[in-house]
């Protein structure tokens, strides 16, 4: 278990301590036994989560030089990936995982009790509410999601939690040309430009990912998000 978790982070990059070590693995038997009550995730052998919970979730340092990230919010964070994997490696990054789940939200908080961790938060809500509020609206150097949503609505979740000079990453699955040209318009209309695509295979699998790198350049117009809905209804155009 410790071998296989420390080579193949080691494979991208990412040398982890004993300590983190320990929490990773408790943090997988957290998820596996809350898994029989509730639906947290499909995939349950362990040497899969490694790969394609806790790898894929570590590999935006591919996109994002953490050393430089004080603060991140994890949109749609689920059963706290990438979030929660990200605060146990990079322990001295401020994290806020939101999801629109109160069970998921209940989860994330034992775990956070039981691994003992400390500047983290998890809240329950919808990320189009939150986003008005202005002690999360434009605060963070940060944000990520795995969620699963076209481009466009997933920028108008995102973009107005990111501070002005921040970036928006979203991690997304494979092919996602057409979907990044479709949705320029919208990251603009939020204020934000696409900076990057950044194509990857996972180590010793053949299973592709991408990251969507979008920088925030000015400030997002007080109109977005819009109302609960409408962002995954009618994405902007």
């Amino acid at each position: 278990m410790v071998d296989f978790l420390k080579e193949y982070i080691q494979n991208i990059g990412i040398e982890l301590n004993q300590d983190k070590i320990n929490k990773l693995i408790n943090y997988y038997e957290l998820l596996i036994e809350k898994n029989k009550v509730m639906n947290l995730t499909a995939i349950t052998e362990y040497k899969d989560v490694v790969i394609k919970h806790f790898a894929d979730s570590l590999s935006i340092i591919k996109a994002v030089n953490m050393s430089e990230v004080t603060n991140i919010i994890d949109i749609g964070t689920g059963a706290g990936f990438p979030g929660m994997v990200l605060k146990i490696v990079f322990p001295d990054v401020k994290i806020t995982l939101l999801d629109s789940l109160n069970k998921r939200v209940n989860f994330l908080n034992e775990v956070i009790t039981e691994l003992q961790l400390k500047d983290i938060n998890a809240i329950h809500g919808r990320a189009e509410d939150y986003a008005h509020n202005d002690i999360y609206r434009e605060k963070y150097d940060l944000c990520v999601s795995r969620a699963v949503a076209n481009l466009s609505t997933l920028s108008e979740y995102c973009i107005p939690y990111v501070k002005v000079g921040g970036k928006f990453v979203s991690y997304k699955a494979g092919e996602c040309e057409e979907e990044i040209n479709s949705a320029k318009k919208a990251v603009n209309m939020l204020g934000g430009k696409i900076e990057e695509k950044i194509d990857f295979i996972l180590p010793e699998t053949d299973i592709s990912r991408t990251f969507i790198v979008i920088g925030k350049l000015r400030n997002t117009s007080i109109k977005y998000p819009r109302k609960s809905g409408l962002p995954s209804k009618e994405p902007l155009k």
